[in-house]
């Protein structure tokens, strides 16, 4: 009697159902989805909130620089109008145009 021809499988030849599970079977998958997307709002909405807190912090130092410098002016104005004229010692005298430019010169 002849030997019986056994058809050898391999590997390749192993049926499974990996692959055929679709996202309407696996609702895990799609909870754990919602999941990761509400942590990402919540840290953007955090960032977001940050960012308008840095931009408003930036807003008030600069009307507090913009209020300093108007009282600087208005002392200066003051000293310049007033009876004494340039302060003492500067050489300036209160008619002179170059008596203002030395309250500003810079040394460095």
């Amino acid at each position: 009697m002849p030997v019986a021809k056994r058809n050898l499988r391999g590997l390749q030849d192993i049926r499974t159902l990996s692959g055929r599970a679709g996202e309407a079977s696996l609702p895990h998958r799609a909870y754990m989805k919602l999941a990761c997307l509400e942590m990402e709002k919540e840290r953007r909405r955090t960032e977001r909130n940050s960012a308008v807190q840095r931009v408003r912090n930036i807003d008030a130092r600069i009307r507090d620089i913009e209020a300093e410098e108007a009282a600087i002016r208005r002392t200066m104005d003051s000293q310049a109008d007033g009876p004494g004229g340039a302060s003492p010692g500067s050489g300036a005298e209160p008619g002179n145009p170059r008596s203002r430019k030395r309250l500003f010169k810079v040394k460095y």
